[in-house]
């Protein structure tokens, strides 16, 4: 396994990740868990930012205590399915910004058609969070970060739910400067480039469509 790639097996996120597989978890809760796996991913993915240490008065004396660092933060949905892991992390940084790139997959070739682009303006002073629930064959998430160095922020990092092992291959070859946070990694793919064993596709079980 690639030196960037963490796979993160705290029991919560795995508990809910296993309630997210079940093919019998309607839209509604399956929204429900995106968000709340991609908060916890989140916390988890953050641990490395930096703090400064500064006064606080409490009601009874002042207090050295720490807060970021001034750190600006953006988090970049891959369109549409990433759109369900934004509630979830923004729960936790409400501050940052919120840009979107908009891909689909060829059902023929497989490969990403990108349709949609807007990004924050200030992204070269930002740390990036792209969000995405699934990296199956790496195409979306290796080209959606492509066109966000383009705007040179601080640090990218890519945050998906489940990883087959081509996505993380081809995604860790493309971008090896860039750290893979994802809860679970799947055996492969099948023929019709769905992660096996899976979730399905999670737009259409976010947004109930089909």
């Amino acid at each position: 396994m690639h030196e960037n790639v963490f796979i993160m097996d705290h029991p919560l996120i795995q508990h809910k990740l296993s309630i997210l597989r079940d093919e019998r978890t309607g839209s509604k809760q399956f929204r429900e868990l995106i968000s709340e796996i991609a908060m916890l991913m989140c916390y988890e993915s953050t641990r490395d930012l930096p703090t400064r240490e500064v006064e606080t008065k409490t009601p009874i004396t002042v207090a050295k205590t720490r807060v970021l660092a001034g750190r600006k933060m953006a988090f970049v949905p891959i369109l549409r399915a990433g759109l369900g892991m934004v509630d979830g992390v923004l729960s936790l940084i409400p501050a940052a910004k919120v840009g979107h790139i908009g891909m689909y997959r060829d059902p023929e070739t497989h490969k990403p058609i990108d349709y949609y682009c807007k990004l924050p303006a200030d992204l070269n002073e930002r740390d990036v969070f792209v969000l995405d629930p699934m990296l199956a064959t790496g195409g979306s998430a290796i080209d959606a970060v492509t066109r966000i160095k383009e705007f040179s922020p601080k640090r990218i990092k890519f945050m998906c739910i489940i990883a087959a092992p081509e996505g993380v291959k081809a995604f860790t070859e493309a971008h090896p400067d860039v750290p893979v946070y994802c809860a679970g990694l799947d055996e492969c793919l099948n023929e019709h480039c769905y992660i096996v064993p899976g979730l399905g596709d999670a737009g259409d079980r976010i947004f109930g469509t089909k």
